[in-house]
């Protein structure tokens, strides 16, 4: 599961990789939560191109009676992301990559849970691969929500946690966002663990209302500062 990310990269970054026309500044967040709007990267309507949308985190399927089964489904597993009715028809139309540049998982140590920070080796940004979708509220309102797709952990994550986010390398891109790919779920694999690092951080940031850079200052197994 990936119930905590962040955002800190600034727009340049963010806009060369993602090959963006154009992209704000984006106030740092070392502690996106479910239910928040966060940008995310599609392809435009028209032309092919490719645009940075608001989203909030938690999918709702475009036949949902009510929004609240969007905090149900943060996340999609790739196993079953194809086939599973909340989530086949965005992910034969509606693909997307998430903005991040790093991702929390919690390990079991002892008799507690000690959160860690993983990123790519020397930060900066990637995308997850994602799915969105657009639902319509009481009074006809679109609402537009994204869910994480999660994969098994490489042999890197692993000793962390069993599941991880899957992340989109730059050169697959353009076939995770073309809706006429028919391979996307080759896609869906974890990433190369010897491109990543760890490390222990604030158990701070188990909880929402926390969101500031010391949240990631390093820390010891036993979660102490170091």
């Amino acid at each position: 599961m990936c119930g905590r990310y962040m955002i800190t990269s600034p727009a340049e970054a963010i806009r060369e990789l993602f090959g963006l026309a154009d992209t704000p500044e984006i106030a740092p967040r070392y502690n996106v939560a479910p239910t928040q709007t966060v940008p995310v990267v599609r392809r435009q309507a028209e032309g092919g191109g490719r645009e940075l949308v608001p989203l909030r985190w938690g999918l709702i399927p475009h036949w949902a009676k009510d929004e609240t089964i969007g905090n149900k489904l943060i996340n999609a597993r790739a196993e079953s992301v194809a086939s599973k009715p909340s989530f086949r028809d965005s992910f034969r139309k509606r693909r997307c990559l998430v903005v991040a540049d790093g991702f929390y998982e919690w390990k079991k140590t002892g008799g507690r849970k000690q959160p860690y920070l993983i990123r790519l080796k020397g930060g900066g940004p990637f995308g997850f691969a994602g799915l969105w979708s657009r639902w319509r509220n009481a009074d006809d309102e679109p609402v537009e929500t994204f869910t994480i797709i999660t994969t098994e952990a490489n042999d890197f994550c692993a000793d962390i946690h069993d599941r991880m986010p899957v992340i989109v390398p730059p050169h697959a891109q353009d076939a995770w966002l073309d809706p006429e790919r028919p391979d996307a779920e080759t896609l869906l694999r974890p990433y190369d663990p010897d491109a990543m690092e760890a490390w222990a951080v604030d158990m701070r940031v188990g909880n929402p209302r926390h969101d500031d850079p010391a949240l990631i200052r390093p820390r010891d197994a036993q979660g102490t500062l170091l």
